[in-house]
């Protein structure tokens, strides 16, 4: 227990410790009222540790005595008749056995704390130290929850298993727990403890698998069958789903007390045991709910970027971070996020003030605390399936044998002997090592994953997959028509579906080689016959196997992984620069001071030195050094983010297989970013007892005046926003008395931010993201609080009357923080035409970019396009799909067509009293919209649930049988093309119809969702969640299926080359009267359905209650199987179908850093474009790119002057209100001849218009003409007009020249 006793007592010196002892009460209760815990004393096992919670105080003598314990390995208090708590049988005691006389000298929140301690020693040598135990033993310590009847949760006639705490008082506190319940709220009647003792009373908990909970409150998923059924209580109603104040306090600390416990017990154990010790205690599966799944609705987003074998992997590691300046806090943020089985802090020492140019954890009242102490329950915040610590030692090198319980050790601003101290021990022991640092603008990271280090998947990237065309006698493959195959050397691909050669189907991966983009070899295939037609290929991930060094080997020949090629002989350079700066320490106790150059100057011949010992000599920058020197003091937040999300990837690299890691160092550096409108020297770069003193130590204390007086429109609150504003608001922007920050963001808060967007938290769900980011970074640098604007309004051209010239015009310059085109295309646009600068950002799973965008230098986002989204023919999806893909979209399709189109349409009919004659006649497709009509209103309306059951029979029978024989009626298995060649060949794989099975789960599925929408549409009660899965197949058993027989008369469409057969070529159906006549007088008067409206359903893929992807996965599924095609599950399918965009913390965090490192050269004014970096990265293989932006495009026209160059992008005219007349003349002056001037759709001049139409046009203001012309009034919040015009030079030939703005003075 003296560990336990040592980790509360370091707690108790921190903000931890306060909030511990507010957490945790010195009273019992009973009968209602406030007592004094009885008078048995408890017994210290350690004078000297006990002593540390008064040193200073005098007190170091203590009486102690046993603890009376009634009950082994269970809590059970005892409860009267009125249900409320009596007295506890267990945690009685006195504070500490300490004297009354004394007691009154002992300050009040130590004497809770000691208390605390004293119980959980009494308590824990009875009770196993599993984490659960210390859970209970902290909860039932705290005023909130003995005072209240919620303890007698706990019943003496439950019996406790294996030494365990009862199960039913662990299930119900858990729930409240995960669900967030302040537990002094929450009283659980004698019926609801009934239920939970019925069905749990032969249940015992071992793990957090056993008690995580697996469903939504309320609700009950499909999945809930197959769930245990001592599980199926476990649902909180919503009167109860409020915040729990207490958890964020007793899991953090409970985290800790579990691995001090652990520690304690395993230095305790027999060798023999050891091995056999459980480690990982009762956290097993932390990040999984039950069955080894996990958290969708979290991850999602995450999930598309590592799959979940790697998550399950990543579910089962234990990190430890040692140092938690801003690095630090940066990495255990990120990987906090990502889900990791346990998450241990390491940084015993004191914050200061300097910490917070870049640690947002920390607080200023955190001055003087240890940094681990009060950064572990801020870290533990972030993700409730990732257990906080903090490692109870004041020395990593002191033990090393305490390191061999994790399986990564990421070091931070570790000394250079401490870290090939641990790296040694961490090689021998197959522990993995990351050791990243930055100085300023100088940043490092070092890898050790041991020798022999599989990776799973080196790439990330999706398997590629293609249709055989050809494959020759020398192994030469051909993609069918002329598809580039997407292969690289040295892929493996496997074969299936092959005619001929058939000995390489399902054979051992083949080793490739390409030899161009649509072939590629495979080798020798002689033996296996002639290939004939027919055939898939599928590339094969085969996992790589890499050695390291360890970091002893690698100081002295590195290998590095070079980050920017424009600096290529930089990083031999740092990587002695960096040991020179700890050289320096160690000779100096500190690191060189900012800006000195005695200091520099002996770092740089430190630097000397080792460059010229060696076999590899290495050419010194004296300049490079030098600043390297001046900056060791420096600690950016951009650079800090930057590290921070490289180092975190790197860790989850490490324990999950996924992606390459960096082989083994990597060094960058941003000194593009130094200021050069501004001096720096040592006066102006010394500390000033600031919370910036980390970046006036690089930028000096000029700069940071000029940061504080931005005014910056940040567009976009989500991912990338949340790091930006955290961004901003360590390095100061906008605190000053002139500065500003606005924030865009309409979206409100969804649980699946939770897992990137890290100012949000579980209780600001369903709350608007910008006033919660907003909030979040206020209270993280309080300077800001009054300097940010929060709106809740799209930025698009319907509010341009909100965010109106007088907006733009006040503006410094704009960040977007958006994951959607047009909307990022439409502030460039904006950003253009006020002229101000942007940078803009992106990720995509590991991949991220940023891009600078500067007035008259620069191409703007718009500039370049994105490929267009991939479509597919019609006729492909229709009759002839070959790839998951293409069912997927048809499925989405059929949503569409089933529950969304024809409600709309019905609501159209029932409100417009001209639909029939004005709308449906303009569409040419009169006749299957009314077909959809009748069918929703009359024919196939239902009366009840029942009905729509067999709606939803009828459909599968239609889809997946009937239309399937009457395309094989059409297209026989055995026809052939005009050539003579098979029809169902290449692309075209012959389908086979299918026979409904209920007790096929894909079929019953579909039946379920598509019933379950159709209701949904007619605002039906009832569906899956009241009528069982008997009743389905009961419905469906009475039905009469009517035989189909094909019709001769449907023509399909056999090619997308070919016409399609029944489109309508311009013709409508009102032609034909006759049918269209029978179809009307079918419709029901719309005067009989006043007041019906049916509920078109809007696709939501995020819910899974909705049945909305159920559908579309049973759907695709079944079309798969028509046409024997692999099918895919509700995940990938939720991914094609949904558009998700994968994305994961640590590529937002590492891409905003470089955003901030751009707005640095944007707040200093620079204007060579040379000094900007546009960067591409890629942290999956890794690949880091960085160049120039590209140069706005110019032009030129032949003036009265001689020749003009223009900024095609940037440049405009401007004019005030002048006369038409006066305008031409303004511009013929210039030598510009304008032959049409146009405003909007409206032409306002031509050179051509006869004299008589131009008469009382050319005395009219610009203002005057647009109105009369347009015959629209200017709005008033508008303050200028754009026109654009033709106009010829000297030359008298056209010639392009920028728009023309009307300034209007309103």
């Amino acid at each position: 227990m003296r560990y336990i006793i040592e980790a509360v007592a370091a707690a108790a010196k921190s903000s931890l410790g306060r909030l511990l002892a507010l957490a945790v009460g010195a009273e019992s209760t009973k009968h209602g009222r406030r007592q004094p815990y009885g008078a048995e004393r408890l017994s210290f096992p350690s004078r000297d540790i006990a002593g540390a919670f008064f040193e200073g105080e005098g007190h170091r003598n203590y009486e102690a005595s046993q603890a009376s314990v009634t009950s082994k390995g269970c809590l059970s208090p005892s409860c009267n008749n009125q249900g409320v708590h009596v007295e506890s049988r267990v945690l009685r005691g006195s504070t500490l056995g300490v004297s009354s006389s004394r007691q009154d000298h002992i300050p009040a929140a130590d004497r809770v704390v000691n208390k605390t301690v004293a119980h959980l020693c009494a308590a824990l040598r009875d009770f196993p130290p599993t984490f659960e135990n210390i859970v209970l033993i902290l909860l039932f310590t705290s005023p909130t929850f003995v005072a209240y009847p919620s303890s007698a949760l706990l019943s003496s006639n439950e019996t406790p298993r294996s030494g365990n705490i009862p199960v039913a008082s662990l299930i119900e506190i858990w729930t409240c727990i995960q669900y967030g319940h302040p537990l002094h709220r929450l009283y659980f009647g004698a019926v609801r403890l009934a239920s939970v003792q019925a069905q749990c009373h032969s249940f015992t908990i071992h793990s957090y698998a056993d008690i995580a909970v697996g469903v939504t409150p309320g609700k009950r998923k499909a999945s809930d069958e197959h769930v245990r059924p001592e599980k199926r209580f476990m649902m909180v109603s919503e009167a109860e789903k409020v915040i729990m104040s207490i958890s964020p306090i007793i899991l953090p600390i409970a985290s800790t007390l579990y691995r001090s416990s652990t520690h304690y017990h395993i230095a305790n154990q027999d060798s023999s045991q050891d091995n056999n010790m459980d480690i990982d205690g009762s956290a097993v599966d932390i990040g999984q709910l039950k069955n080894g799944d996990i958290d969708d609705s979290l991850y999602s987003r995450q999930l598309y970027v590592l799959g979940h074998e790697a998550m399950r992997r990543m579910g089962a590691s234990h990190i430890l971070i040692a140092g938690l300046r801003g690095l630090g806090v940066e990495i255990a943020k990120n990987i906090a996020l990502a889900g990791v089985k346990s998450l241990t802090l390491f940084d015993p020492e004191p914050a200061a003030i300097t910490d917070l140019s870049s640690q947002f954890f920390l607080h200023p009242d955190d001055v003087g605390k240890p940094r681990a102490a009060v950064t572990a329950p801020r870290v533990a915040e972030l993700n409730a399936y990732t257990p906080v610590s903090v490692h109870p030692s004041r020395s990593l090198t002191d033990n090393l044998e305490d390191l061999r319980q994790y399986q990564v050790i990421v070091l931070t601003g570790a000394p250079l002997k401490d870290q090939l101290m641990i790296s040694e021990f961490a090689h021998t022991h197959g522990i993995f090592l990351v050791v990243a640092d930055v100085y300023g603008l100088f940043g490092s990271i070092f890898t050790d994953f041991g020798e022999r280090f599989s990776i799973a998947d080196p790439t990330g990237e999706n398997p590629v997959s293609g249709i055989v065309a050809a494959i020759d006698s020398e192994g030469l493959v051909s993609a069918l028509d002329e598809s580039r195959h997407g292969l690289e050397d040295g892929d493996y691909v496997t074969f299936s579906e092959l005619q001929g050669m058939t000995a390489l189907n399902d054979s051992a991966p083949r080793k490739i080689a390409v030899k161009g983009p649509y072939t590629f070899s495979i080798g020798d295939v002689s033996g296996l016959g002639a290939y004939e037609r027919g055939g898939l290929y599928t590339q094969v991930k085969m996992p790589k196997v890499v050695d390291f060094e360890p970091l002893s080997k690698q100081l002295k020949k590195p290998s590095i992984l070079v980050s920017d090629f424009a600096k290529f002989d930089r990083p031999q350079q740092l990587h002695l620069g960096f040991q020179a700066l700890h050289a320096f320490k160690d000779k100096h106790s500190h690191w060189p001071r900012p800006h000195n150059d005695q200091d520099a100057t002996s770092v740089l011949q430190i630097t000397r030195d080792m460059a010229g010992q060696g076999d590899d000599k290495v050419d010194i920058d004296e300049k490079l050094i030098r600043e390297l020197s001046y900056q060791a003091q420096g600690d950016l937040s951009p650079m800090a983010a930057f590290f921070g999300g490289l180092a975190a990837q790197e860790v989850l690299k490490s324990v999950s297989g996924k992606f390459h890691p960096i082989m083994q160092w990597l060094y960058f550096d941003s000194l593009e970013s130094l200021p050069t409108s501004v001096k720096r020297s040592e006066d102006l770069c010394r500390p000033k007892g600031s919370r910036y003193d980390g970046q006036i130590a690089v930028f000096g204390a000029d700069f940071q005046e000029k940061l504080s007086n931005v005014n910056q429109f940040l567009v976009g609150a989500g991912a990338i926003g949340c790091e930006m504003l955290k961004n901003w608001a360590l390095i100061g922007l906008a605190t000053g008395s002139k500065g500003n920050i606005s924030v865009a963001d309409m979206d409100q808060i969804e649980k699946s931010n939770l897992n990137r967007q890290f100012l949000f938290r579980p209780k600001d769900v369903g709350k608007l993201k910008a006033d919660c980011a907003a909030a979040a970074v206020q209270t993280m640098n309080p300077e800001l609080e009054g300097k940010i604007t929060t709106l809740r309004d799209r930025v698009g051209p319907e509010t341009e009357h909100i965010f109106n010239e007088t907006f733009w015009e006040g503006l410094d310059g704009v960040t977007n923080a958006l994951d959607n085109v047009d909307a990022r295309q439409y502030v460039d646009r904006r950003c253009v035409f006020f002229r101000k600068p942007l940078v803009d950002s992106g990720t995509l799973g590991t991949k991220g970019n940023s891009q600078v965008v500067l007035p008259r230098l620069t191409e703007s986002y718009s500039s370049s396009q994105d490929p267009p989204e991939q479509s597919f023919p019609q006729c492909t999806l229709r009759s002839f799909p070959n790839k998951i893909e293409h069912t997927i979209a048809w499925a989405k399709e059929k949503f569409h067509q089933y529950f969304v189109g024809p409600p709309e349409t019905v609501n159209l009919y029932v409100a417009q009293s001209n639909y029939i004659e004005q709308t449906l006649k303009q569409s040419g497709n009169e006749i299957p919209t009314l077909e959809s009509i009748r069918d929703f209103l009359v024919t196939e309306k239902p009366s009840n649930f029942d009905d729509c059951i067999i709606w939803a029979r009828q459909q599968f029978e239609k889809e997946y049988n009937n239309a399937i024989r009457q395309l094989l009626y059409n297209f026989p298995k055995d026809s052939t093309t005009a050539s003579g060649a098979p029809f169902w060949s290449g692309p075209k794989r012959a389908p086979d119809p299918l026979k409904f099975d209920a007790n096929n789960t894909t079929h019953l599925g579909f039946v379920v969702a598509t019933a379950n929408l159709h209701a949904f549409n007619y605002g039906m009660a009832g569906g899956s969640d009241e009528v069982s899965e008997a009743h389905y197949k009961e419905v469906m058993e009475n039905m009469i299926i009517p035989e189909f027989s094909p019709n001769p008369t449907v023509k399909i469409q056999a090619d997308e080359n070919e016409p399609d057969p029944n489109a309508q070529n311009g013709k409508s159906s009102f032609d034909d009267n006759d049918e269209l006549e029978k179809l009307l007088s079918s419709l029901p008067p719309r005067k009989s359905l006043m007041g019906f409206k049916l509920e078109p359903v809007e696709f939501e893929k995020d819910d899974d209650t909705n049945h909305h992807i159920d559908f579309i996965t049973a759907a695709s599924n079944l079309r798969a199987q028509n046409y024997a095609i692999a099918e895919a599950d509700r995940h990938k399918t939720k991914f094609i179908a949904g558009k998700i965009i994968p994305a994961i913390a640590t590529t937002t965090a590492l891409v905003t850093g470089l955003v901030v490192l751009e707005l640095y050269k944007i707040i200093d004014g620079k204007d060579d474009i040379e000094q900007y970096k546009n960067g591409f990265v890629n942290l999956a293989l890794p690949f880091f790119g960085f160049s120039e932006p590209i140069a706005s495009p110019k032009g030129k026209y032949l003036g009265k002057e001689g020749e003009v160059t223009i900024d095609k992008l940037w440049d405009r005219f401007e004019i005030e209100d002048i006369t038409l007349r006066e305008f031409l003349d303004h511009f013929s002056g210039k030598g510009l001849e304008v032959m049409m001037l146009s405003s909007g759709v409206s032409l306002l001049y031509a050179s051509f218009y006869p004299p008589n139409k131009l008469k009382d046009r050319m005395g009219l203001k610009l203002s005057q003409l647009v109105e009369t012309i347009s015959k629209k009034p200017i709005p008033d919040h508008q303050k200028n007009v754009i026109f654009e015009m033709t106009v010829e030079d000297q030359t008298e030939e056209d010639v392009e020249v920028p728009y023309v703005m009307l300034k209007l003075h309103k």
